[in-house]
């Protein structure tokens, strides 16, 4: 059983519920697609990341955007 983790930052209000269902659906079908396994079993996360907890270097992605 695959476990697939997908890290983006939060933008706008964040994904919607039925944004991540798509989302989930088409990583899934990609896996089985490509190993022939999993399509079905897989474990899908989808971790938000605020953009003020994202940072390149010594400044968040929410600094860099504002500059």
């Amino acid at each position: 059983m695959p476990y697939i983790n997908i890290k983006m930052t939060k933008e706008d209000g964040g994904a919607t519920k039925k944004q991540k269902e798509k989302l989930a659906k088409g990583i899934s079908k990609l896996f089985d697609d490509i190993f022939k396994r999993g399509g079905k079993t897989a474990v899908i996360t989808v971790d938000e990341i605020s953009t003020d907890n994202y940072f390149i270097g010594t400044k968040s992605i929410s600094k860099i955007r504002n500059s």
